[in-house]
C-alpha cells in the first residue's frame, strides 16, 4: 500500500506536501521496480474503483434459493456493485450441526452445491448472468476447518488436527467443525484441486477465504499462482495480515478502521449494543484525527498497491456485534461516506442498501429485507457506487489520490482532499455528537468553478458548520 499524505497543519505551521502526478503515469510494473515493498500480484485494472457486495443467499428471499436471487440481479447492477462475494453455498455438515440449518461455514463436501439453495446447475446460470452484467463472483471459501461429517473425516484423517488423545479438534468454540492439518502436503494438494474445480467447471473469479490468517502463509503463497493458471482470480483474505497480501490476496478486511469507527461512535455515545451478559461494551477513547494515525501504519505495514475493505458492517458484525446503526448511531452514514472515499474498497452487505436495522438470524431461515420499494438507502449507495466509478482519485491502491487532510480546531472533524491529474474530490465529516464550527487551523481547502456538491450538482460554497454526523462531498464537475 502506498504510502498515505498528509497536508498536516499544525498551528504555526504549515508543510505543504504534494502528490507527483508523474509518478502515477508509470506502469505498474515499472512502479513495482521501483518499490522493493510492493505487492507481487497485479491487481485487476476492473478493481481499482469496484465496490463489492455480500450475498446472503439464506436470507436474501422468501424461498432462499439461488433461482429467487437471479431476480434481484438487475437491482443489484442498478445499484451499481462490481463485485458478488457470495457466503458459502457448499452443503452443511450435519454432525454437530448449529441451530436448524446450520453454520455456512461447517462445509460437507467443497466440491457440491448446498440443497438447501437449489443446484449448481442453476447457480452456473446465475454466474452466467452476472457476467453477462458486467459483474465478477467470488465464492466464500472455509479452507481452514470442515463440517465434522465432511467425508475427508472418514477417508483422510490424517488431514486433520488431533488433540493429545488423538482427536480431532475445532478451533476456538467452534463445535460444529475440525480444524485440517497443514501439514499434511496431500491435504493441501486436495484443497487447491476444490478451488480450482470452482473456477474451471462453475467460472467463479475468485474467493474470500474465511479465516485466512489461520492457514499458513506459504499456503496462499504456493496456490496463487495455481489459481492464476486457470483464470486470473481476485481474492479476498478475511484477515489484516500484511503477510498475506505480498504474494497470495489482493485484499484483506480493514478489521482495524472497524474497530475505529466503533470507538469514535463511542466516544460520541453512539454505540449502544449490548452484548450477551447485557451491558455496552466499553472502548478507548477516540476522535476522529486517530484515523491519520492508523492510515499511516498501515501505510507503512501493508505492501504497496494492496487493498483493504472498508465497512461498516458484513455478517460477522450484523449477527453477533450489532447492526450498523447499533454501533455507529447517527454516525452511520457518515461512516459509511468515509468507507467510500479513504483508500481501499467499500463492503456493501445484503441489506445494507436498505437501512437494514435488525440481526439477520445466523442459524435459520428469516425474513428477507424488504427491497421494494426503495428508499433514501438505495439511492444513497447508489450514489456513492457512481462516486466511486466515476472518480480516479478515489482508485484504490497506486493510482488513487493522496489525502490532504485540513485540520481544524476541533478533533472531531474529518476533512480532506484526494485528487488525481485535474478531478478533486473534497470531504467534510462531523463525527461527533454536536455541531462543529469549522475553523481551520491554517491552510482551508479551496473550491474552484467547477466544483459542486456531489449529492446535488449544484454550485455552492463549503460548508461552515456541521451538524451532527453531517457530511458533505465535492466533486470537480
Amino acid at each position: 500500500m502506498r504510502k498515505i499524505l498528509f497536508l498536516a497543519l499544525a498551528a504555526g505551521a504549515a508543510a505543504l506536501i504534494v502528490a507527483s502526478c508523474t509518478t502515477r503515469k508509470k506502469s505498474d510494473a515499472a512502479l513495482a521496480q521501483a518499490d522493493s515493498t510492493y505487492t507481487n500480484l497485479k491487481q485487476p485494472d476492473w478493481s481499482r474503483n469496484a465496490v463489492i457486495y455480500e450475498v446472503n443467499l439464506r436470507q436474501y428471499t422468501d424461498s432462499g434459493t439461488i433461482t429467487a436471487f437471479e431476480r434481484e440481479l438487475p437491482r443489484l447492477k442498478e445499484l451499481g456493485v462490481d463485485i458478488l462475494w457470495f457466503m458459502p453455498i457448499h452443503p452443511i455438515s450435519v454432525d454437530g450441526r448449529k441451530g436448524e440449518l446450520g453454520s455456512y461455514y461447517a462445509v460437507q463436501d467443497y466440491k457440491a452445491f448446498n440443497p438447501e439453495f437449489g443446484t449448481i446447475d442453476q447457480f452456473k446460470k446465475v454466474v452466467d448472468k452476472a457476467h453477462d452484467l458486467g459483474m465478477k463472483v467470488i465464492l466464500d471459501w472455509v479452507p481452514n476447518h470442515t463440517g465434522r461429517d465432511n467425508a475427508w473425516v472418514t477417508e483422510h484423517p490424517d488431514w486433520y488436527v488431533k488433540d493429545s488423545l488423538g482427536n480431532m479438534v475445532g478451533p476456538y468454540d467452534w463445535t460444529d467443525v475440525y480444524k485440517l492439518d497443514y501439514n499434511n502436503p496431500e491435504m493441501r494438494a486436495a484443497m487447491v484441486d476444490a478451488l480450482k474445480f470452482w473456477l474451471t467447471d462453475v467460472d467463479v473469479d475468485g474467493f474470500r477465504c474465511d479465516v485466512a490468517g489461520e492457514v499458513p502463509t506459504d499456503f496462499w503463497d504456493e496456490t496463487r499462482p495455481k489459481l492464476d493458471e486457470v483464470k486470473e482470480v481476485f481474492m479476498l483474505a478475511e484477515a489484516s495480515k500484511p503477510e498475506l497480501q505480498v504474494n497470495g490476496f489482493n485484499m484483506g478486511y480493514n478489521w482495524p478502521m472497524k474497530d475505529l469507527f466503533s470507538e469514535i461512535a463511542a466516544t460520541q455515545g453512539q454505540y449502544t449494543f449490548k452484548g450477551e451478559d447485557g451491558t455496552v461494551k466499553t472502548f478507548p477513547v477516540k476522535s476522529a484525527v486517530a484515523i491519520d494515525s492508523l492510515l499511516a501504519r498501515q501505510a507503512e505495514e501493508y505492501p504497496t498497491d494492496s487493498y483493504l475493505m472498508n465497512m461498516i458492517t458484513n455478517h460477522d458484525l450484523n449477527s453477533w456485534e450489532g447492526t450498523a446503526q447499533e454501533r455507529l448511531g447517527n454516525l452511520a452514514d457518515a461512516f459509511a461516506v468515509l468507507s467510500y472515499t479513504l483508500p481501499g474498497m467499500p463492503l456493501i452487505y445484503t441489506g445494507q442498501e436498505t437501512g437494514l436495522n435488525r440481526a439477520l438470524e445466523f442459524f435459520k431461515k428469516d425474513v428477507p429485507p424488504t427491497w421494494e420499494p426503495r428508499n433514501r438507502y438505495f439511492e444513497f449507495y447508489q450514489k456513492l457506487n457512481h462516486l466511486k466509478h466515476t472518480q480516479p482519485a478515489l482508485q484504490a491502491g497506486v493510482h488513487g489520490g493522496e489525502i490532504v487532510r485540513y485540520p481544524t480546531t476541533s478533533d472531531d472533524l474529518y476533512i480532506f482532499s484526494r485528487s488525481v491529474d485535474n478531478t478533486t474530490v473534497y470531504v467534510f465529516t462531523n463525527l461527533s455528537n454536536k455541531t462543529q464550527n469549522i475553523t481551520y487551523k491554517d491552510k482551508a481547502p479551496e473550491r474552484n468553478a467547477t466544483t459542486v456538491n456531489f449529492f446535488t450538482g449544484q454550485t455552492e460554497e463549503f460548508p461552515v458548520k456541521l451538524a451532527p454526523g453531517e457530511y458533505y462531498i465535492y466533486v470537480n464537475r
